[in-house]
């Protein structure tokens, strides 16, 4: 999977977390809400696990540093060379 259609996936999924996570500090009980919480939640982690494995580290401080420290290496999120257009472009 190429890298921007990864980031594009979280980028959709970390809002969903979010969202359902709001509307779970309102509606505790409603376990069908939670169970879309968690499957949101182990989707995001998948898939973060698979950028970081293909093209490094999306965070300094929750990335395991494997072999070689390599939050170095690539854009930062908050350089411009980091983001994509979150609509594709044919």
């Amino acid at each position: 999977m190429k890298k921007d259609s990864i980031l594009r996936q979280l980028t959709v999924l970390d809002f969903a977390a979010v969202d359902l996570q709001l509307y779970l500090d309102t509606h505790p009980e409603d376990a069908e809400a939670l169970e879309q919480y968690n499957n949101v939640v182990m989707q995001a982690d998948g898939l973060r696990a698979q950028y970081e494995e293909e093209y490094g580290p999306l965070f300094s401080f929750r990335s395991l540093g494997g072999k070689e420290y390599r939050w170095i290496d690539e854009p930062w999120p908050w350089e411009n060379k980091f983001n994509f257009k979150m609509c594709k472009e044919d």
